[in-house]
């Protein structure tokens, strides 16, 4: 039994934070607010964001210094917008035989950080290296419900996911491990773009074939863009590519395609947020994917389309017409040129 501590008490965290009690450890769950805190620790339950019961092991903190105080591994769960606050309040509490793992698909627009880049920033004494990621297809309320899940978790150095494997490998989440965390963070948050399209496309009235459709060239400039800054091509055929690709553009579960298929059933972005509630990771990456593209000079025509009808007020069909009337070409171009590229000095 390990204590670990789970910072964020959202859906996807008390997920995680019911997967690691039921293997045993001892588990506190931070939440931001104190009446939540009260809800989990005198109901058992955490309504606003799941249907089910908590396990009696696990205990919700309000105060973060004692939720992560002699902790074996802390897991941070919260949005991208709030991975550097909470860090820094984290910092002066951690220590570099702590594990570090975090749950978190996003990246920080402005500075184009990952997420694990925004963490070793702001906990500068903990060993970048000793950051582990973990992501996957995996809506926070399949995993709550104990149905089969499979998902990634990625570092550096690979003893320390390894070490992560072990903490939430169980009967009903199956843990794989990789060295490429930044193919593995890459495809987490950028899937969430082509879940808003998704999204879009179903509001718009259309079928499987358009679906499919983004879903494959959405993998190709999400490949396109990870590869060009470093990572390896064939992590986006893998779990945290391919895998929350299907989940994210596929499920109702999925709030970037919810916040999609309002935007394509005519609500603009203030609308849907207001609709929503709750945080539509998508909407941040957008803009982080769109700076990106400029900066490193890569083509991501669905990213750019999803951008105007965020940002520019564009209509959504208008953004169908034009990727549907782009310039002819052929479709492996894409994958021929990312494998040249890597391997063309090896």
């Amino acid at each position: 039994m390990r204590k670990v501590a789970v910072l964020g008490a959202g859906s996807w965290g008390t997920a995680l934070a019911i997967v690691l009690a039921d293997n045993g450890h001892e588990v506190r769950l931070w939440a931001h607010r104190q009446e939540h805190v009260d809800e989990i620790n005198q109901t058992h339950r955490n309504n606003k964001y799941l249907d089910v019961d908590i396990p009696y092991a696990i205990t919700a903190f309000h105060d973060m210094k004692e939720a992560v105080k002699d902790a074996d591994a802390v897991v941070i769960v919260v949005p991208t917008k709030a991975i550097r606050e909470v860090c820094q309040q984290l910092k002066d509490d951690i220590h570099s035989s702590t594990q570090i793992i975090h749950a978190t698909k996003g990246i920080e627009p402005g500075s184009l950080k990952r997420v694990s880049e925004m963490i070793s920033e702001e906990i500068p004494d903990f060993p970048y290296e000793n950051i582990v990621v973990l992501s996957g297809p995996s809506h926070a309320e399949e995993v709550a419900l104990r149905h089969p899940t499979t998902v990634s978790v990625s570092a550096v150095n690979l003893d320390r996911a390894r070490q992560a494997q072990d903490l939430f490998n169980s009967e009903n989440l199956r843990v794989y491990t990789s060295d490429d965390i930044l193919g593995i963070e890459v495809g987490g948050a950028l899937k969430n773009i082509i879940a808003l399209g998704a999204g879009i496309s179903d509001g718009l009235g259309y079928g499987d074939n358009a679906k499919a459709a983004l879903i494959t060239r959405g993998l190709a400039e999400i490949a396109r863009l990870g590869t060009s800054l470093g990572a390896n091509p064939l992590s986006f055929l893998g779990l945290s590519g391919v895998g929350d690709l299907i989940v994210t553009c596929t499920s109702v579960h999925s709030r970037n395609w919810r916040a999609g298929n309002l935007l394509g059933k005519g609500m603009n972005l203030d609308q849907v947020l207001e609709e929503m509630g709750m945080v539509v990771e998508g909407v941040r990456t957008v803009q982080a994917a769109h700076q990106f593209a400029e900066e490193q000079g890569v083509e991501m025509p669905i990213t750019q389309g999803i951008f105007q009808v965020l940002f520019e007020d564009k209509k959504p069909k208008d953004v169908v017409d034009e990727l549907m009337s782009r310039n002819k070409r052929q479709e492996m171009d894409d994958i021929s040129n990312l494998l040249k590229e890597r391997y063309s000095d090896k």
